[in-house]
């Protein structure tokens, strides 16, 4: 029998915190889109092979990251007990049952992939379950599920479309000066290509390093809701408080050389694959620990009153 959900207000705070993020995306791309538009410079053939990619890893996300993790699907018969808790968490969620997937390292560590709840999966490793009591790998499968429930895959592959645009100009520009037939068909190297090129890459360059932080705001402010999510899921942020902790000073005691296996993929993680004092939040994909708990108390208060 399912739990009766507990009910948890929104957090109005950190929706305007993700909104105003995804506007200043927005504005920031537009200003993108507007220089190279002003310039002249044919950025078409770019922008459809980077779409094509985009496209690719939006609706093969879940194939791709499990494949690169080495995950492996697994039925209800070789985990019971883990198909009937994220069985019943999906049913507090209101949402289709994910695929569930088995990852054979001692890295502590779970994430949460696919386009859609109906095209999704979630993935633990064995040294996750290994170290968590059943309430708090609990919380870490409703972490997962809120994660796939807000649909932070297609949120985040979106919002990263034109970063990678950008990142792929200011990389190869060297050959696109070189080959200029290759920017909009246009031959020759006028002063005016050449000018024109430049303007398309300080404008690049700018959009790839504004993005980089935004995008980064964004993935933090993502794993607050997410953590949110459990807590509802649940009624127990205190489990989820417990996980991460755990999870966090484990990851301290596992080698560099198990924790490199997995650190491509941190983005996707429940707690990054880094050691603690490795951390500078600014760069991060995830908030600190420590301001992870401090949200998590404050919604058991929201709770509890």
């Amino acid at each position: 029998m399912a739990k009766t959900r507990r009910q948890l207000g929104a957090d109005p705070a950190l929706s305007m915190r993700m909104l105003a993020t995804m506007l200043l995306l927005a504005a920031l791309y537009s200003a993108f889109v507007w220089v190279l538009w002003q310039v002249g410079a044919g950025m078409v053939t770019i922008i459809f092979f980077v779409a094509v990619m985009v496209g690719i890893q939006y609706f093969l996300s879940d194939h791709l990251v499990l494949a690169s993790m080495r995950a492996r699907i697994v039925t209800p018969n070789e985990e019971p007990g883990l198909h009937a808790t994220l069985a019943r968490l999906a049913a507090v969620a209101d949402m289709p049952i994910p695929r569930l997937a088995i990852i054979e390292s001692d890295v502590p560590n779970a994430f949460a992939t696919g386009r859609s709840p109906s095209h999704s999966a979630v993935a633990v490793t064995r040294g996750l379950i290994r170290r968590l009591s059943p309430a708090e790998l609990e919380a870490v499968l409703a972490h997962e599920l809120s994660h796939i429930k807000h649909r932070d895959v297609a949120v985040m592959t979106f919002a990263s479309f034109f970063a990678t645009v950008a990142s792929l100009i200011v990389q190869n520009m060297f050959y696109v000066r070189r080959y200029p037939v290759r920017m909009g068909g246009r031959r020759g190297r006028s002063d005016r290509d050449a000018g024109g090129l430049m303007i398309v890459w300080l404008a690049a360059f700018v959009v790839w390093v504004v993005s980089y932080f935004l995008i980064r705001a964004l993935s933090r402010y993502r794993e607050f809701a997410a953590d949110r999510g459990a807590a509802i899921i649940t009624g127990s942020p205190a489990n989820l408080m417990s996980a991460l902790l755990a999870i966090s000073g484990a990851m301290e005691r596992i080698p560099m050389e198990d924790m490199r296996e997995v650190s491509g993929l941190n983005a996707f993680l429940i707690v990054p694959a880094l050691r603690r004092e490795s951390l500078a939040e600014l760069f991060s994909t995830h908030p600190s620990l420590e301001r992870r708990l401090e949200n998590l108390q404050r919604i058991e208060q929201e709770m509890r009153s």
